[in-house]
């Protein structure tokens, strides 16, 4: 896969999953079962704001040539993704978030090798 068709899919849903959270936090959280309230309210909306920043970095950068600048946004986008795999993880095992969860997993998994990849020095220029 190319740099430009991963960006592009994590912004389609960094666009998908961010006004959800954003503006509609109860529903969505209420379709994962589980509960919601003021702290998972604020939570969530927290949660779709980053998830507005991560689109518009990911749409602004996916043509960016190999730079340093490139390879932060890589890092970035490879961290942030690794811990939100290892925290959706956590909680769907705890039984925090219905099946639909793994979901969430298997969508953070992807990420997380696909910007591991190209943190591979074989693969920094593709």
């Amino acid at each position: 896969m190319k740099f430009k068709t991963l960006m592009i899919i994590k912004a389609v849903v960094c666009l998908g999953f961010g006004p959800l959270l954003l503006f509609f936090p109860g529903q969505l959280l209420n379709l994962l079962g589980t509960s919601f309230g003021p702290g998972a309210a604020f939570t969530a909306r927290l949660y779709g704001a980053t998830l507005f920043g991560n689109l518009f970095l990911t749409w602004l950068a996916r043509t960016a040539e190999n730079c340093i600048a490139r390879r932060a946004i890589i890092w970035h986008l490879f961290i942030y993704d690794a811990i939100a795999l290892i925290a959706t993880l956590i909680i769907q095992l705890s039984g925090g978030l219905n099946v639909l969860g793994w979901g969430i997993v298997a969508v953070y998994l992807f990420f997380t090798i696909g910007f591991g990849y190209f943190l591979l020095p074989q693969n920094i220029s593709k």
